[in-house]
C-alpha cells in the first residue's frame, strides 16, 4: 500500500476522487491499491498583442540640483504631452533622483536627474513611441513588452489547465499500459504556475522615408505557460 498527501492547490474533480477530508487540520489521506505514477504535464498558447506595455528613464543635469531638476522637469512635460497624445494609458511618473557627477579633467562637476515614466499603448502607436518620444531629448526607452487582453486570462487559464493534464494523462496512461496496470485513478495535482511575457528591446533607426517603420507585429507575441505535476494512481 502506498500513501501520499494532499499538496496544497488540488482541482475539485481530483479533490472529489480523492475522499472526504479528515480531522487533521483539513488534510486528506490518498491510498493507492497499485502502482503510483507521476508525470509532469505542460500547456502554452501565443495570445494577440492587446497593449504594447513600455518603460522610458529621463535625464537631465545642471551646475546645481535646482537647475538640474528644473531641466529634466521641462523634459519630463514634454514627455508627458507626447504620450498623451499617442493615448497612452496607465502612466506612472517615479519620484525625481539626483546624484553629483564628479569632476573629471577638465570638465568641471554636474548634477544629474532622473525619473522614470511607465504606461501602455496600442500596437498602432509603436513607430510614433519609437521615434517620436524615444527620440526626445534625455529619453532613454527600455524594452518594450507585448501584453495580451487581461479580460481573457481566466478563460486562458483554465484552457491551459486542461491541455496540461490532458498531457500528463497521456503520459502517465501510456506508462500505465507497459506495466500492465491501464485503469489510472488521479490522486493528487500541484500546479507550477506560469511565466511573464517575452520582451523585445526596441531600438532607434536611421531617420529615412524610404526606411519601413517599426512594426508591432514583428514584436514576439504574449505567450503564457502553464505546468502541472499529477500523481496517479495506476491498477
Amino acid at each position: 500500500m502506498r500513501r501520499v498527501f494532499r499538496l496544497p492547490f488540488l482541482l475539485p474533480l481530483l479533490l472529489a476522487a480523492a475522499g472526504p477530508a479528515g480531522p487533521a487540520r483539513g488534510q486528506v489521506q490518498l491510498r493507492c491499491e497499485g502502482t503510483l505514477l507521476e508525470a509532469r504535464g505542460s500547456a502554452e498558447r501565443r495570445q494577440v498583442a492587446r497593449w504594447l506595455r513600455f518603460s522610458l528613464g529621463i535625464e537631465a543635469d545642471g551646475s546645481a540640483a535646482d537647475t538640474a531638476l528644473a531641466s529634466l522637469q521641462s523634459r519630463l512635460a514634454a514627455v508627458r504631452s507626447g504620450l498623451q497624445a499617442l493615448g497612452a494609458e496607465e502612466l506612472r511618473v517615479s519620484s525625481p533622483q539626483t546624484w553629483q557627477r564628479p569632476a573629471e579633467g577638465r570638465r568641471p562637476g554636474r548634477v544629474q536627474a532622473v525619473v522614470q515614466v511607465s504606461g501602455r499603448v496600442a500596437p498602432p502607436r509603436f513607430q510614433e513611441l519609437v521615434r517620436g518620444v524615444g527620440s526626445f531629448a534625455g529619453v532613454r526607452l527600455a524594452p518594450v513588452t507585448a501584453e495580451a487582453d487581461r479580460a481573457e486570462a481566466e478563460t486562458l487559464r483554465r484552457d491551459l489547465l486542461r491541455a496540461a493534464y490532458r498531457d500528463a494523462l497521456a503520459q502517465a496512461a501510456e506508462v500505465a499500459a507497459v506495466v500492465g496496470r491501464p485503469q489510472l485513478s488521479p490522486l493528487e495535482l500541484q500546479l507550477d504556475g506560469g511565466s511573464p511575457p517575452i520582451a523585445l528591446r526596441a531600438a532607434a533607426a536611421p531617420a529615412a522615408d524610404a526606411v519601413p517603420p517599426f512594426d508591432p507585429a514583428e514584436l514576439e507575441p504574449p505567450l503564457s505557460r502553464l505546468s502541472l505535476l499529477v500523481r496517479f494512481c495506476a491498477r
